[in-house]
């Protein structure tokens, strides 16, 4: 997991940002890009693709990752953005907004080096990588979808309170049966993504129609 990032510090890199988003396929809700510099070869055992972990371990390395990063920085496209770039320009917002938001200590921002990136590339100029399945193969990635994963679904959880009826806090925006049905029911709401769901209500209306 280290072997990617240990032949970039060999190489002369220091400041590696390893960036991955969270939330590309919901129906509701931002897309929340984390990008992370970790210590050289520091590895944190267990440390994987965050769709592979619990939540309860998602929560452990993710406060064992915010507690030896270098830098955490988040980033996120609303809900409109992703309405009117579409997905993979809002997924690409996100992530430079992650990166921008990469602090030292004493809250000087920090520009990286070198960028590695899951399954994409971005228009910034600084190196980098786009890696496919980067989450399973390489630390930092991983670490940063563990990051975005838990610090998007605190704040779907959060949202669930303001627009109760559709289990924000359980199904986090994505199209699960209950929150379809709750969205046919109810309708949409102010985070609904409407290029998302224009195809299930329009499917609705047609049904009513029968």
């Amino acid at each position: 997991m280290l072997k990617i990032e240990n032949e970039l510090h060999e190489k002369g890199y220091n400041n590696i940002a390893c960036i991955d988003e969270v939330g590309r396929g919901c129906l509701s809700g931002d897309v929340t890009a984390c990008a992370v510099i970790m210590p050289e070869r520091l590895l944190i055992d267990g440390v994987n693709d965050s769709k592979k972990l619990s939540k309860k371990k998602r929560e452990i390395y993710y406060d064992e990752i915010k507690n030896a990063a270098i830098s955490i920085g988040i980033g996120t496209a609303s809900c409109e953005e992703i309405d009117k770039l579409n997905i993979k320009k809002a997924t690409h917002l996100a992530m430079g907004r992650a990166i921008e938001n990469l602090l030292d200590e004493e809250g000087n921002r920090i520009i990286p080096d070198f960028l590695l990136i899951d399954a994409e590339t971005i228009a910034l100029k600084i190196p980098q990588e786009g890696i496919i399945k980067g989450d399973a193969k390489c630390h930092g990635i991983a670490a940063a979808s563990i990051v975005a994963k838990v610090t998007r679904d605190k704040r779907m959880a959060e949202l669930h309170e303001e627009y109760p009826g559709y289990n924000f806090k359980k199904n986090a925006g994505y199209g699960t049966k209950e929150h379809i049905d709750a969205l046919l029911k109810k309708g949409k709401c102010k985070i609904h993504r409407n290029t998302f769901i224009r195809k299930i209500l329009d499917r609705n209306e047609q049904l009513k129609l029968l």
